[in-house]
């Protein structure tokens, strides 16, 4: 094979893992964005490295990445930028391949906006440990390889990191269908647009949370914490008005989807997602709302949505 032809077969070698390592690199980092350049980068290393000296491409990449990511979570910069209380992952439309692997309870979940959020109170060994474990059902063996650890270790940090995040869950837990989880959706929005406070207060839990990115007009994330603070927010914020019109450069839809596995409402302006609103359920209630509107967090997103068959809008004219 001339050197031509070896780059193009070692080219394809990589393109054929690509996607396995944005939703590795996604999980670790929360954000497609970064995902994307961890990915990028590794294809750098991988072109410049000695190719016939590796011996299982997936292994090696798989490594790479997880490194690059590690890199990016400690950095001076990462740890500014993710401080506790200023950062939310990034939303995905369901079917975004960088979503990745879905065909276990413990792969879904890695990939929910609630996990990727408690995964910031790991450290960056942990994390990386957690998501090579849960989702990618790597063996201790191969995580003490990827990481340069001891097997021991691995199980160590695993150990902490269920406990962690089981510590951050939501009590309850009992899965809801998806036709129910849209009727209480839909309902949410019935409610919170027309001013229904007691209904809102209804449909979510006794210790319900919303959080807001304030569309990235704030430093911190907003964080509303009782059923009444947080049926008065929604009720302000989801009836329409002239004002919010103006400020959103028109009439916007309001249409149902499923985000990072879990329901959503989507504010499209014409053929742009302006704001991604998420709910967390269990035992037909709503436990989590999340609300992002930084436009640095919907680029992803909104490139999915041009290719999504979207559907009759819930709302035509907000």
């Amino acid at each position: 094979m001339d050197s031509t032809a070896a780059d193009r077969f070692d080219t394809s070698l990589f393109e054929a893992s690509r996607n396995r390592l944005a939703s590795l690199a996604y999980r670790l980092l929360g954000s497609a964005v970064d995902a994307e350049d961890a990915v990028q980068d590794a294809f750098l290393r991988w072109q410049a490295a000695d190719r016939q000296l590796i011996k299982v491409p997936e292994a090696w990449l798989t490594k790479v990445v997880t490194n690059l990511c590690l890199d990016r979570l400690r950095s001076a910069q990462a740890r500014h930028e993710r401080a506790v209380g200023t950062w939310l992952p990034e939303p995905l439309l369901d079917g975004d391949p960088i979503l990745g692997p879905a065909d276990t309870f413990e792969q879904r979940e890695s990939v929910s906006l609630a996990v990727l959020t408690l995964m910031e109170r790991l450290s960056a060994l942990e994390r990386a440990v957690y998501v090579l474990r849960e989702a990618f059902s790597c063996s201790h063996a191969e995580i003490a390889e990827i990481l340069d650890l001891t097997e021991s270790a691995s199980q160590q940090h695993l150990h902490r990191a269920r406990r962690r995040i089981n510590a951050g869950r939501s009590r309850g837990g009992e899965a809801v269908d998806p036709a129910s989880a849209r009727s209480i959706v839909e309902e949410f929005l019935s409610a919170a647009s027309s001013g229904r406070t007691e209904r809102l207060v209804a449909l979510l839990t006794d210790d319900a949370t919303a959080i807001s990115d304030g569309a990235g007009l704030t430093k911190k994330l907003l964080r509303y914490d009782t059923p009444r603070r947080i049926a008065a927010v929604a009720r302000a914020g989801f009836t329409p008005t002239a004002a919010k019109r103006r400020f959103a450069g028109g009439a916007l839809a309001v249409h149902y989807a499923h985000v990072n596995g879990t329901p959503a409402l989507l504010f499209v302006l014409g053929d742009r997602i302006v704001g991604v609103v998420t709910f967390d359920l269990t035992h037909s209630r709503i436990t989590t709302v999340r609300g992002i509107a930084a436009p640095s967090r919907l680029t992803r997103i909104n490139e999915a949505w041009q290719r999504h068959e979207s559907g009759t809008p819930l709302i035509t004219q907000w």
